[in-house]
């Protein structure tokens, strides 16, 4: 490609393998029927003054829409991940990116974490098949290298893959005048795991009765953080700003905390319990992720007291004055993965995992309804 290429610590190219590709919670407010969204995206206006994804210049909607042409050149797309055979297991490949989180990064001057997001965004894409990641690759671009930080971002990865259980096995860093504003890069992840044929989650067995278990998020991990940017600038509120349910931190610390790597215990739950269905929650929060494995004629009724809306997601709701069904179509609102199982290994998931809490349950109909 054009323009200026480097190298960082002899990260060599390597051939992947390819692949198809302080209340309690929110309100309830349930969906009425259908696999619909729970919410369409509004603007400012038509949310009462309050904020939206779409005010802030993310359309859902049109990257749903280019979903659905993308599946019509190739119907096996859809999921977290592609899987494709490989003997008598799948390789399983993910690829995605930190979005305008960089943003916060380039403004705090704070690059070690952001690596760890990178690894985390793609990892715990995988995991959702049952995979065990087994090597990772990244892509760092900007306009004139930083090697400093570049190098904070690079120590971000190898911890990434260091909690996932990767190697960072190669990469690309390119050097493109003129393309990036000065002191600011992006970056873009690839990994590829493997998960014997009779070990792959695939969701099809869930059926009506099953129990829906969440794990915590740290944060807004990667996906938002247009609509939280916007609403750090209608508020007035600096990223140097002491967070208030936070001593000794800043807004932007708060913001910057990476995205929680679930591979160890994902892996762990499903040898121990069997998992029916793994879901990452990223943009579109779980309104819009759970029904991608949950089979058709079947919804989730989720319990909105099963677990305390953290202060951030309750901070940026008040500021924003953003809409119940916009938060939980944009953020994870504290619920950063969630896993089906039948209603009997319940018990057997919770003493296995203490962090583990009942979120709902599957149910006949459709779509994600908060209860």
């Amino acid at each position: 490609m054009a323009g200026a290429h480097a190298s960082l610590a002899s990260r060599a190219q390597a051939a992947q393998p390819r692949a198809p590709a302080a209340p309690r919670a929110l309100p309830p407010r349930a969906p009425a029927g259908g696999r619909r969204r729970a919410a369409p995206p509004r603007a400012a206006a038509a949310n009462g003054g309050g904020l939206s994804y779409k005010a802030a210049g993310v359309d859902i909607d049109a990257g749903d829409e280019l979903v659905r042409r993308i599946q019509k050149l190739n119907p096996s797309i859809g999921g977290f991940s592609g899987l494709v055979p490989f003997g008598d297991s799948f390789l399983v490949a993910g690829t995605d990116g930190v979005g305008t989180k960089l943003k916060l990064a380039f403004d705090m001057n704070k690059h070690d974490t952001v690596g760890i997001d990178l690894v985390a965004m793609s990892v715990n894409d995988i995991v959702t098949s049952g995979a065990q990641p087994l090597f990772f690759l990244d892509y760092y671009a900007t306009g004139a290298l930083d090697v400093d930080a570049a190098e904070q971002v690079i120590k971000g990865i190898v911890e990434g893959c260091r909690q996932s259980g990767c190697q960072l096995l190669g990469g690309e860093t390119a050097e493109m005048p003129g393309f990036y504003q000065k002191g600011e890069y992006d970056l873009a992840g690839f990994a590829v795991g493997a998960v014997k044929q009779d070990k792959v989650i695939t969701g099809k067995t869930i059926a009506a009765g099953d129990v829906v278990l969440g794990m915590a998020s740290s944060g807004v991990h990667s996906n938002g953080f247009s609509l939280v940017r916007k609403v750090l600038e209608v508020s007035g509120t600096s990223l140097h700003d002491p967070c208030p349910w936070a001593p000794g931190q800043s807004f932007g610390a708060v913001l910057l905390e990476p995205t929680i790597i679930y591979v160890k215990r994902v892996l762990e739950l499903h040898e121990k319990v069997g998992l029916k269905g793994v879901v990452h929650i990223t943009g579109g929060g779980m309104t819009e992720n759970i029904p991608r494995v949950i089979p058709k004629g079947l919804g989730v009724d989720i319990d909105a007291g099963a677990w305390e809306l953290p202060p951030l997601f309750r901070w940026l709701q008040e500021k924003g004055r953003i809409a119940d069904a916009e938060m939980r179509r944009t953020f994870n609102c504290g619920v950063g993965l969630v896993a089906v199982v039948p209603a009997s290994a319940v018990p057997a998931a919770l003493e296995a995992d203490e962090g583990l809490f009942v979120l709902g349950k599957v149910v006949e109909g459709s779509g994600v309804s908060f209860v």
